[in-house]
């Protein structure tokens, strides 16, 4: 019945052609948003929302300042200009600008549709301070491309978030929209316009669109319908170059995922910026239900490219388990201009982010090296944030300070949680039980119409497996103790040690451990803020010496060039004199390069280690 009536009002809105809004008085008529993305001025659209018959006479309406997923507060009603409030013979309505994102009408009986013009975020990142972050973001180009983050362009009124919406646009005839919003039933297809529909004001927020020349390719993943859908600006990709990187990653995916099955359909929208020009400079992602927007530069080379889409997409595509599909009731009734967080940052970006890692060595797409090398470089990063504060305590206050600058760590420590707690099962269910299987069955438990209780999560997850689990929560989640890393490499056979690498003499790969002082004579001298390597250890030099003379060369940044240009063909025997100036004093040092080596702290495996270890660390990374 009420499908039929959605059908029936649309039908009607459409034929007035926008001359004026047929008074409809039934339960869940849908509020109507109207789009233009043909009459495009000074880079914005203007948008017209209609909403059923109010009975109060102040009506709140709002764009919002946050949206699921962000962690961030972006105050979207910047960028709403000549905000109008109709009635219904087009007369302007009174109205009070609350705050950044509110406006609240007076006469709220005779409002008939609200209507402004919206600007997009792209263009004018490099121009505001804490710009929104791109793939949260919107991008206007007149016939070329339209990111319809809908939160950026469709608002809500107040206490009317939970009746259904349908979303007309205007289009260029030549741009194609990829959404997995459903289409308006019954519509005849038209060139210029789109229809669709949806339940509630949550579903509109939760499904960009993407305007662009068609640029797609199509592809199923056992049982998943995925689309991806490429804007390229220069013309420098298609969507065809990314397909059979994303077939095998999302293949490998879905096979470590398993049974778990939340949606039938997917789609990627990616935009490529141009560095060149302004526009977007927030690389990465951001998650829905059932799609990702990505955004990343068009000047990376292909394999650069893939490789983004590969870490960025799959940590995306995991979503879909979290917090998608588990998620508490701050989440599940999210408000979009006075959010409550959830302390579960923890769970929500961390086990995601370490299930990006981990299924690619589970699947055989990294080696058990690089694995260990990216969580090596995860407990690194980690140290740049404050490591004795409380993972809840921050998530649930993550929009504040001093929480706010800590929010990068979710990606860091908040993976590194996981591992820890993925050894620790692995470890009490003699390798049965994992994370994917704690989060497999807090799904079948919750999913995505049923949210948990946030305070109540975690002691549930006690329930579910064992006393030490409830340990690490209320000494490192929920307590301000720093992992020691070491105790949970070592039940799987494991330990971070110093290890010795070869490198260069003068250079570690690309990274030089000379620098320039071009305010005093261009003098070179070595680096301080690096970790010397054996040639200059040995040689006993110092960060901060000044190269003086080498094998009795005068040095300066020109005749250093070639002293380097040698260092390719010497051996380990080759002899060498240098004088470095040190604190105003001349030094002389001599004796023979060496073979450079330079100290790294690794990962490695224990030798000698007993069966079970190495029987865990199997079961962990294989299966």
């Amino acid at each position: 019945m009420k499908k039929n009536v959605l059908v029936i009002v649309i039908a009607l809105i459409l034929s007035a052609c926008g001359a004026g809004k047929a008074l409809v008085s039934v339960e869940n008529a849908p509020i109507v948003a109207a789009i233009d993305l043909v009459n495009v001025v000074d880079d914005r659209v203007q948008v017209d929302l209609n909403p059923g018959a109010f009975t109060t006479s102040t009506v709140i309406f709002s764009i919002p300042k946050t949206v699921p997923g962000t962690y961030s507060s972006d105050n979207y009603g910047q960028y709403i200009q000549d905000f109008k409030a109709l009635d219904y013979k087009g007369n302007l309505l009174q109205f009070t600008k609350i705050d950044e994102n509110s406006w609240s009408i007076d006469n709220g009986t005779q409002l008939d549709k609200v209507q402004y013009w919206v600007n997009d975020t792209y263009d004018t990142e490099n121009e505001v301070d804490d710009a929104v972050f791109s793939p949260a973001g919107t991008n206007i180009a007149a016939g070329s491309n339209f990111m319809l983050n809908l939160h950026g362009f469709v608002g809500y009124f107040d206490g009317f978030k939970e009746v259904p919406y349908s979303i007309l646009i205007k289009k260029p005839a030549n741009l194609i929209a990829t959404t997995t919003l459903s289409k308006e039933p019954n519509r005849k297809p038209d060139p210029l316009w789109d229809g669709f529909i949806a339940k509630r004001y949550f579903e509109v927020i939760d499904n960009p669109i993407m305007y662009a020349k068609p640029n797609t390719e199509i592809f199923e993943i056992n049982g998943i319908m995925v689309t991806l859908s490429l804007f390229s600006p220069n013309n420098v990709y298609k969507a065809a170059d990314l397909k059979e990187k994303m077939v095998s990653m999302m293949g490998a995916q879905k096979r470590f995922l398993g049974d778990v099955d939340s949606t039938k359909e997917y789609n990627i929208l990616l935009y490529l910026s141009d560095v060149n020009i302004p526009d977007a400079q927030g690389f990465g992602a951001l998650e829905h239900h059932t799609s990702t927007v990505v955004v990343l530069p068009e000047a990376m080379d292909l394999g650069r490219l893939e490789q983004a889409m590969v870490d960025v997409v799959s940590h995306e595509f995991f979503h879909i388990v979290t917090p998608l599909s588990v998620h508490s009731k701050e989440i599940q009734y999210f408000d979009f201009n006075n959010p409550k967080m959830s302390e579960h940052l923890w769970m929500y970006e961390g086990t995601t982010e370490y299930f990006a890692n981990l299924f690619q060595i589970q699947q055989g797409l990294i080696s058990e090296e690089e694995f260990y090398e990216r969580m090596l470089t995860k407990i690194n990063n980690s140290l740049f944030y404050d490591d004795s504060m409380s993972f809840t305590v921050m998530s649930k206050n993550i929009l504040n300070q001093p929480y706010e600058p800590n929010y990068a760590n979710v990606y860091e420590k908040g993976a590194l949680i996981n591992m820890c707690i993925d050894i620790i099962l692995r470890e009490k269910s003699n390798g049965e039980k994992s994370m994917l299987w704690l989060l497999k069955e807090l799904s079948k438990k919750y999913g995505a119409d049923v949210p948990f209780e946030d305070n109540a999560l975690l002691n549930e997850i006690v329930a579910m497996t064992y006393p030490e689990v409830g340990e690490f929560f209320n000494t490192h989640v929920i307590g301000e103790t720093p992992i020691y890393y070491d105790d949970y490499f070592k039940k799987v056979g494991l330990a971070t040690q110093d290890v010795e690498e070869p490198t260069g003499y003068f250079f570690d790969g690309q990274v030089p451990y000379m620098d320039v002082d071009v305010q005093n004579d261009s003098v070179v001298y070595i680096r301080k803020n690096i970790e010397l390597n054996s040639f200059f250890n040995n040689l006993k030099l110092k960060g901060g010496d000044i190269f003086r003379v080498i094998n009795g060369q005068e040095i300066n940044l020109e005749s250093l060039r070639p002293v380097i240009g040698e260092s390719f063909g010497w051996t380990p025997e080759t002899p060498i004199t240098m004088t470095v100036e040190r604190d105003g004093e001349m030094i002389s040092v001599e004796g023979t390069v060496g073979q450079p080596v330079k100290k790294v702290k690794k990962i490695v495996a224990l030798e000698g280690v007993n069966e079970a270890a190495d029987k865990l660390r199997n079961a962990w990374l294989k299966n």
